[in-house]
């Protein structure tokens, strides 16, 4: 299984990101959430550091995952990968880890890259080895400095680079749409987590992309 590959012609596909304070009832949410709408891929990505609260939360969203065949990646932490029977990993740092998470991982793991707004940064990312780039956020988002990856950035990444990018971070279903023909991917996670109704604000995202 790979998120990497073109996306549909209808729009770019959904990504989800686990809630980062898993609970007891997520795995049985994201199950719905599998079901209900065409999921590329599923990201475990903890507030805790804690090797164990990740392995953990992975042991109980694993089989969830691979029921609906949708991969299942760990944040940061890549020597989990094949002792928890994940797919591959999300790094955070960019391009800094690609080339050495590809050597201990193998051809066949999912490696991707966030790498903010920066183009070198995707384009080394790209060319060392990393199956997609993430860029964000997209978004006003009061975190960091404030650079935020805006609309050029996915409109000329689509236009020259093969590799699959990831809008993500302070997504808006108008956001969602504005990049409904430049971007491979649309990550959601915080956004409809903290929703009275995660589910029904994933339709708003859904409907936007597509």
């Amino acid at each position: 299984m790979a998120v990497a590959g073109d996306s549909p012609a209808e729009g770019p596909r959904l990504y989800l990101i686990a809630p980062a304070a898993f609970g007891h009832g997520d795995p049985e949410r994201i199950a719905r959430i599998l079901e209900g709408f065409d999921v590329a891929c599923v990201r475990l990505a903890l507030a805790t550091g804690s090797e164990d609260d990740v392995a953990r939360a992975a042991d109980a969203l694993r089989p969830v995952c691979y029921a609906h065949d949708v991969p299942l990646v760990v944040a940061d932490h890549y020597r989990l990968v094949p002792r928890l029977g994940l797919d591959g990993v999300h790094l955070s740092d960019g391009a800094r880890q690609v080339r050495e998470v590809r050597k201990v991982l193998g051809a066949d793991a999912i490696v991707g890259a966030f790498c903010r707004a920066s183009r070198h940064d995707g384009m080394t990312a790209a060319e060392i080895g990393a199956d997609y780039v993430s860029f964000g956020p997209v978004g006003a988002s009061g975190l960091g400095d404030g650079t935020v990856a805006d609309a050029d950035l996915f409109a000329w990444w689509s236009e020259m680079i093969e590799v699959p990018v990831v809008a993500e971070g302070a997504l808006t279903p108008d956001l969602a749409a504005s990049l409904s023909q430049t971007a491979d991917f649309i990550a959601v996670g915080p956004e409809i987590w903290a929703a009275a109704d995660p589910e029904a604000a994933l339709k708003d995202y859904f409907a936007a992309s597509g």
